[in-house]
């Protein structure tokens, strides 16, 4: 059962051109500490903008620490490293990637088991947590468009369980780094305020206590749903408890529709999610493409009650693998809003699928799907038994 913590104030921020801007604001008023932990940090107009941020908040004596994943930001040490150190901020890599030849990847099931949380916390004052990474919305493929994401600024009471992740995650990374223990001091645990009176839960996923934690939360609220599901999902590829409560809900009478990638930058993902199309197509579930530009949104309204922002993709990447985080916010008026801006990107910027249409396409294509269905069940299973390995 999903735990819910009252008086925050949770800011919905829709795509870098909202996001960027409250960030930076931000960090700008930091006065005392900022821990920033990302998948991606580019070196583009917008991660320059952020590593100055950082540094001229380290000049004038607020301690900094940086966490970004090996693989994702693979380059951030050649790009920021030393600008960042010189400044005073202290930058740590998660499972930094050493290959023996550069551009050649090695499949290990380590590689798979990735930091791919997107969270700020500054001051016990303000949060940040969604899916956008530091890396500019047009940082993507020429023929893809627009980055589509979301994260939420918070300010309240659940900002302690963030910080409390943030700072175990760099005890750890800094155990393994650098072979000792970077201890923070117990009392800079943050005692923020009330703040407001929205309803929310900080959801992990590790792989140790909180393996199924963001799952079952989706699975709780999709069960108690009334009237209707509106998934927005960039790399969908759902388990079978997964995929079982969605065509349950729709065949009890619930309006279940689903927003997935039209344009891909993981094209083997992408067909093998589309050999599970039909399945859901029959039970009553309504697929859209999104053709705007490129969905990285992993969003979820239920009802126009309960909705979820975060990091986390409803593939086995994300359900066995990945170090996620999502906010669950239980308040009516943020979930419509949510759901408004979600039925518009709907309404605007998809294309819906049928089954007729998917019956329509080429034996090339349908083979291609079953492809690359079997290349992502195999990866799947290397990177879940290798879970028993230090992580």
């Amino acid at each position: 059962m999903t735990e819910f913590t009252g008086g925050n104030r949770i800011a919905l921020l829709c795509c870098g051109e909202a996001y960027f801007p409250a960030l930076l604001a931000a960090i700008a008023a930091a006065r005392r500490e900022i821990f920033l932990q990302t998948y991606i940090f580019a070196d583009d107009a917008i991660g320059r903008a952020v590593a100055a941020a950082l540094t001229e908040a380290a000049r004038r004596g607020v301690k900094v620490r940086v966490l970004v994943d090996g693989f994702g930001s693979r380059d951030f040490v050649s790009s920021f490293g030393e600008t960042l150190r010189t400044a005073g901020v202290a930058a740590l890599v998660f499972r930094a990637e050493i290959a023996r030849f550069p551009g050649v990847f090695r499949l290990r099931r380590h590689r798979l088991r990735r930091l791919h949380r997107k969270l700020v916390a500054i001051d016990g004052r303000v949060a940040f947590v969604g899916g956008i990474n530091i890396i500019d919305d047009r940082n993507v493929p020429a023929h893809i468009g627009p980055r589509l994401d979301y994260s939420v600024r918070i300010e309240g009471p659940l900002l302690v369980p963030i910080w409390d992740i943030l700072r175990r995650d760099w005890e750890k990374v800094a155990w393994v780094s650098l072979k000792h223990r970077d201890r923070l001091p117990a009392d800079d645990l943050p005692r923020p305020r009330v703040a407001g009176f929205q309803q929310a839960a900080f959801l992990l996923r590790n792989n140790i206590r909180h393996r199924n934690t963001i799952a079952n939360a989706y699975l709780e609220a999709m069960r108690a749903a009334r009237v209707s599901i509106v998934i927005a999902n960039a790399y969908f590829f759902p388990g079978l408890r997964f995929r079982r409560a969605l065509t349950n809900a729709a065949r009890r009478g619930i309006r279940v529709t689903v927003l997935l990638q039209g344009k891909s930058d993981h094209p083997v993902l992408h067909y093998a999610a589309q050999t599970l199309y039909g399945l859901l197509l029959r039970a009553g579930v309504r697929i859209f493409e999104y053709q705007q530009g490129f969905l990285h949104a992993k969003v979820a309204v239920i009802d126009q009650k309960w909705a979820t922002v975060g990091s986390f993709n409803i593939d086995p990447f994300s359900l066995f693998l990945a170090r996620e985080s999502n906010v669950a916010v239980l308040d009516g008026p943020f979930s419509a809003e949510l759901g408004a801006n979600l039925n518009q990107v709907i309404a605007n910027g998809a294309q819906e699928l049928t089954l007729n249409a998917l019956g329509r396409r080429s034996w090339i294509t349908r083979l291609t799907r079953w492809l690359c269905y079997g290349i992502v069940y195999l990866m799947t299973v290397l990177g879940v038994r290798g879970q028993g390995q230090k992580s």
